[in-house]
């Protein structure tokens, strides 16, 4: 991912005050002769801040002149959206075009990178396996896959605690979402020794060490930040606003003492739609004024709904989804009945022309869930 200064969540005064301080840490490690290492890498950092403040604000840092406008970016640092684009946020995905979101427009919005096939190879070289079809296909990693080729333990959190928050649900029915969707979770075949499922509403009073990272990053995030990266207002409760730190916490090892003997020097990798890019913007921009290591992250496309690519499956929509309790005659009658086709108007129109693949939500099944290549490609040439 693209990250300068760390300064993509910051407002424009903000940005002057970190430029301001690690100018006084450049002279101070001068001072000290310390060695060059450290500082060539200080002054580094000072000049990407720059960076980012002349980004923010169209003008060179000047010290003692601090900006005049101080308004919060409600794009996060990004490139604002243009009329017509997807509109994606964390709790909301939608687009206009029957293809589904751009992708390639919102990796420019969010400053990310092409998985390319240079990395695909060397991570085939690293793991000694044939990469998931879902990297191969640009869709991206499945979990049990990470955890195979590279034996390690996997956390996944469960936030009950935002589906309350921000849906008209009772706590009892969120927590009752978290042990439904948890066994979702266990049937894709985790190793039961090295995965750990957690629910926010239960884990937040158990574990010390994931409480302490919440408060340290509630400390260190500003209401002017969040309100930038989120877009709340002063009609949203606190609860909202207090969120993110609690879905930051799990990006740090020391979150959970009991899987990694409190080490604070595990970095996490974090595979997310990329809807929840903002949550861990702002968890990288924070880390290292916590002396935490930052996550590094891998975005998926979003799994379309059966009317269609415009949105993503919703479990509040039973028509939109497909569930793991549906017996086979549900998901037959709910393919049948309300997946859209990317066949033509009429059968002889469809057998000239051929269906369009591209807007056919089955053949995107396909993509997700048929692993051989040229099985794939033979029935999209049908």
């Amino acid at each position: 991912m693209a990250d300068p200064g760390s300064g993509g969540a910051l407002s424009p005064l903000q940005l002057y005050n970190r430029v301001s301080e690690q100018g006084e840490k450049v002279r101070s490690l001068k001072k000290e002769k310390a060695a060059k290492d450290e500082i060539d890498a200080a002054v580094k950092l000072l000049l990407a801040l720059k960076v980012d403040y002349k980004n923010a604000t169209g003008e060179d840092y000047n010290p003692g002149s601090p900006p005049t406008n101080d308004t919060p970016d409600i794009n996060n640092g990004l490139p604002p959206a243009s009329e017509g684009d997807d509109f994606v946020d964390p709790w909301t995905v939608q687009t206009g075009s029957a293809k589904g979101v751009d992708y390639d427009k919102l990796i420019v919005r969010f400053g990310s990178s092409k998985i390319d096939k240079d990395l695909i190879d060397r991570i085939e070289r690293v793991t000694g396996n044939k990469a998931h079809h879902f990297l191969r296909r640009g869709i991206f990693f499945s979990h049990r896959w990470l955890q195979e080729v590279f034996n390690v333990p996997l956390v996944v959190q469960m936030t009950d605690d935002e589906k309350y928050l921000w849906k008209d649900l009772t706590i009892e029915k969120a927590y009752q979402y978290t042990i439904e969707n948890a066994k979702d979770i266990i049937a894709c075949g985790f190793d039961v020794n090295k995965t750990f499922i957690l629910s926010d509403l239960e884990y937040m009073g158990m574990s010390s060490g994931f409480y302490k990272n919440v408060v340290q990053v509630q400390k260190h995030v500003t209401f002017n930040q969040v309100k930038g990266i989120f877009g709340f207002t002063d009609s949203d409760c606190i609860g909202k606003i207090s969120f993110p730190a609690i879905q930051a916490a799990p990006s740090f090892s020391s979150s959970f003492p009991e899987i990694f003997n409190g080490r604070k020097d595990i970095q996490c990798l974090i595979p997310c739609a990329i809807d929840q890019d903002p949550y861990f913007r702002m968890t990288r921009d924070v880390a290292p004024r916590i002396s935490y290591l930052k996550p590094a992250l891998l975005h998926s496309t979003f799994f379309p709904a059966l009317q269609g690519a415009q949105t993503k499956m919703s479990a509040s929509d039973p028509n939109s989804s497909i569930f793991l309790t549906d017996t086979a005659k549900q998901i037959k009658t709910k393919i049948n009945k309300h997946a859209f086709s990317g066949g033509k108007d009429t059968i002889e129109e469809h057998r000239k022309y051929g269906g369009n693949c591209e807007v056919d939500v089955c053949y995107m099944y396909l993509t997700f869930f048929l692993e051989d290549d040229e099985k794939l490609e033979k029935i999209k040439q049908v």
